[in-house]
């Protein structure tokens, strides 16, 4: 009910509709009075329409806006900083100079080139003389003076276009050196800067215990608060439902507007804190509440720890994973594929599992008994010679019958599993698919054909605005929660590592 308030108000906020439309998360905290009236408040993160304060939303932790706080005196500063350095680096003497050497120094190169192969040719018929008769000692002699007198003639070029170009570097370097104590000392003060605003941000929790950013991210493997950190809509809620001795009762966070470029967001579906940036600072602020589990963290409920095998032979096996559960053993004490097989076959000798499938896909996996059949297995998967096959329903029309999406894959940092599609940091993730059944116009049944095996990358590539635009249904981290992710491997293709054949295994989808 409260969330609906809030994203009515946004609807009706005409001033914002262009900036809304790129995209921002809001969130909302229903709180109680110690008068144990309910309300709720309402935040956004980040900056919205150039200022952090507006009516209707609470206020931020800390004003870094405010025209005579130390934030914009001093971001003013490293601004002048940067203009100074544009002005020396934009220069047309020291552009001129930079010209000049460059030219200079390629001159030098091709003229002592030259000078080079004169020196060569010069040798040469030396020794064409010699073949061609004996010498007496005053023509031997000559030619000795004649050689010398060419090396030293080559060696006075060289010097003298090394000075040339020594005087050019020496005040070329003057500006370089510039420039880069200019650089140094935006460096050092962007990051006292930093340090001063993160000292600035005081987080209460709600047995009123205080901490600012970098006494909380220093318990982190970080150990540094990353930018931003402090200024989302979580953080803000609580801190003023603190400040009021109000006690927290519920929270959630909505995105609204259009999907960044990088990471998956729509329109109106609710979020998890970012791991990276909110989760240690939520952590701190939400001690002294009793709070439910997380809900990522919770695991599927495993139908049975009994593993169907669709093939075996004495070298390898095929099973078919249910969804929820673990390909390898994770951080917890869960049950995994790994731990079942070893139980099923305690003499094999090598690491069992070939692939790995997400805890929420299930489908075929490979199972190999010995050392030798797993090293022969995972080559044929490096080299993209296993065929594989996907089936997924999908939430939306997707209007082509077939095609490829090519979007790069990385980790997103601060918000672990996720990731995120990065054109310079991704790595190729490229995936063909075919439209097997469009579903009362709402639903997609397709096939996926993955050319490479990124990290989530059916899950990415059909949901990302650039992709296919329709999330695998049942997608907790790209879409919304379902009873369980819509995606099976259902189509195994390799060749067999002892005999040689072509193994091509089938398991339909439950769905």
């Amino acid at each position: 009910m409260a969330a609906k308030e809030v994203q009515s108000y946004l609807t009706r906020q005409t001033a914002w509709k262009d900036e809304l439309r790129q995209g921002k998360m809001f969130g909302v905290l229903i709180v109680q009075t110690e008068h144990g009236e309910t309300g709720y408040l309402a935040a956004f993160s980040g900056i919205l329409a150039g200022k952090n304060l507006h009516p209707f939303f609470v206020p931020p932790v800390y004003d870094l806006l405010q025209p005579q706080g130390f934030f914009k005196i001093e971001e003013e500063n490293i601004s002048s900083i940067n203009r100074n350095i544009r002005q020396l680096e934009n220069d047309k003497a020291y552009a001129a100079l930079s010209a000049e050497l460059a030219r200079t120094i390629q001159s030098a190169e091709d003229i002592l080139a030259t000078a080079k192969a004169q020196l060569k040719e010069a040798k040469t018929a030396r020794e064409q003389r010699r073949k061609e008769k004996e010498l007496n000692a005053q023509e031997e002699a000559e030619l000795i003076r004649e050689s010398q007198f060419q090396k030293a003639e080559y060696k006075r070029l060289e010097r003298s276009w090394k000075a040339r170009i020594t005087t050019l570097q020496t005040q070329t370097e003057d500006w370089e050196r510039r420039i880069s104590a200019l650089k140094s000392e935006r460096k050092t003060r962007s990051a006292a800067l930093q340090q001063k605003l993160f000292e600035q941000f005081g987080m209460l929790n709600y047995r009123g215990e205080l901490k600012n950013l970098c006494e909380i991210f220093g318990q982190t493997v970080h150990k540094t608060p990353p930018a931003g950190a402090g200024e989302c809509a979580a953080p803000k809620l609580l801190q003023q439902a603190y400040l009021h001795g109000w006690k927290p009762i519920a929270m959630a966070e909505f995105w609204w507007g259009d999907s960044p470029k990088t990471e998956i967001r729509h329109h109106g579906h609710y979020y998890p804190a970012c791991k990276g940036k909110c989760e240690p600072i939520l952590q701190h602020m939400l001690q002294g509440l009793q709070v439910e589990e997380n809900p990522m963290l919770k695991r599927m409920q495993v139908p049975s720890q009994n593993l169907e095998i669709v093939y075996e032979d004495p070298w390898l096996s095929v099973i078919n994973k249910p969804a929820g559960m673990l390909s390898v053993p994770g951080k917890e004490d869960a049950v995994s594929v790994y731990s079942l097989m070893r139980e099923q076959y305690p003499e094999a000798d090598g690491p069992l599992t070939v692939h790995r499938l997400d805890m929420a896909t299930s489908g075929l996996m490979l199972i190999a008994k010995t050392k030798r059949v797993h090293q022969n297995l995972q080559a044929q998967f490096k080299n993209r010679l296993v065929r594989k096959r996907y089936v997924a329903l999908l939430e939306g029309i997707v209007p082509k019958d077939k095609d490829t999406v090519d979007l790069p894959l990385c980790l997103n940092p601060l918000d672990r599993p996720r990731q995120m599609v990065h054109t310079e940091h991704g790595k190729p993730a490229i995936t063909d698919y075919q439209v097997l059944e469009r579903l009362d116009g709402k639903r997609t049944r397709i096939a996926f054909y993955p050319r490479t095996g990124r990290t989530h990358q059916l899950r990415i590539h059909a949901a990302h605005p650039l992709g296919l635009h329709c999330p695998i249904i049942g997608d907790e981290l790209y879409g919304e929660k379902a009873d369980r992710l819509y995606l099976h491997a259902e189509y195994l293709e390799f060749t067999h590592p002892i005999t040689g054949e072509t193994v091509r295994i089938t398991k339909e989808a439950e769905f």
